[in-house]
């Protein structure tokens, strides 16, 4: 049986690292997007063009959402593993990043429509199929800032911590039908689109804290990601796992 996976925003950085292990296991891998087309065709390219495809679409967007679903089914016939990637609107960067005094509502909302609406949009379009299969693996992707906030990233940090309990509310109800929902959540990632604009002090100040004296890679969440999403991990769900090193321990 070839599995097919569905990862949103896998056109750069971590969600391509994620497409492209997936892909190395022999997943059929939809490759969401929803600007850069020419990324996300590359990285169908390195995964093979018979065993990947890209697909538009705003995750914020129920129908388009729903589309995406429709069209990924079509061209592999199932969807076993989710993975909700996408990241809207929010860049690493510690200079510019407003403190909370400056905040607004509008700003912990676009992140809210981002990742906790788009994660909606995604598994509530992708259920039934998973339900009628009785099987499925959902992978939310989370942040260590829950328990390091080393840079107070104050909505980014908020939708995430509100993804987690999605996550596990979804959890205890998807599991009597043989669906896993699991969070996985990287360190400060060097380097992605997001934490390109991180100065170079705030990866070595994590480096230096890191019991393995480096910063984590997208390569090094990926491959977590791949087993927590596998046929493999069947006893594992609604956990959060930490992947940064030993920056943070549960």
């Amino acid at each position: 049986m070839n599995r097919t996976v569905l990862i949103t925003g896998a056109s750069e950085g971590l969600g391509a690292k994620i497409a492209q292990a997936y892909g190395a296991q022999g997943y059929n891998v939809i490759v969401n997007y929803f600007q850069n087309e020419t990324a996300a065709n590359e990285v169908v390219a390195s995964i093979g063009n018979d065993q990947a495809l890209a697909l538009q679409a705003d995750v914020r967007d129920k129908a388009q959402v729903a589309q995406l679903v429709a069209s990924g089914k079509a061209r592999f016939d199932r969807i076993d593993t989710v993975v909700n990637n996408a990241l809207v609107g929010f860049k690493f960067d510690p200079v510019a990043q407003k403190k909370f005094e400056d905040l607004t509502w509008a700003d912990h909302q676009t992140q809210l429509d981002g990742t906790l609406k788009g994660a909606f949009n995604v598994i509530s379009s992708v259920y039934p199929i998973l339900k009628t299969q009785k099987y499925g693996r959902i992978v939310n992707i989370g942040t260590n800032l829950f328990q390091n906030p080393v840079v107070p990233y104050h909505e980014y940090t908020t939708a995430k911590a509100a993804l987690l309990g999605m996550t596990r509310n979804l959890a205890a109800e998807f599991g009597q039908y043989g669906i896993t929902v699991n969070m996985v959540s990287g360190g400060l990632l060097k380097t992605t689109r997001a934490s390109a604009v991180t100065t170079p002090e705030v990866f070595q100040m994590i480096a230096q804290s890191t019991p393995l004296q480096k910063v984590t890679t997208p390569d090094d969440v990926a491959q977590v990601v791949v087993f927590v999403g596998s046929e493999k991990a069947g006893g594992l769900t609604g956990q959060n796992i930490t992947v940064d090193g030993g920056l943070t321990m549960n």
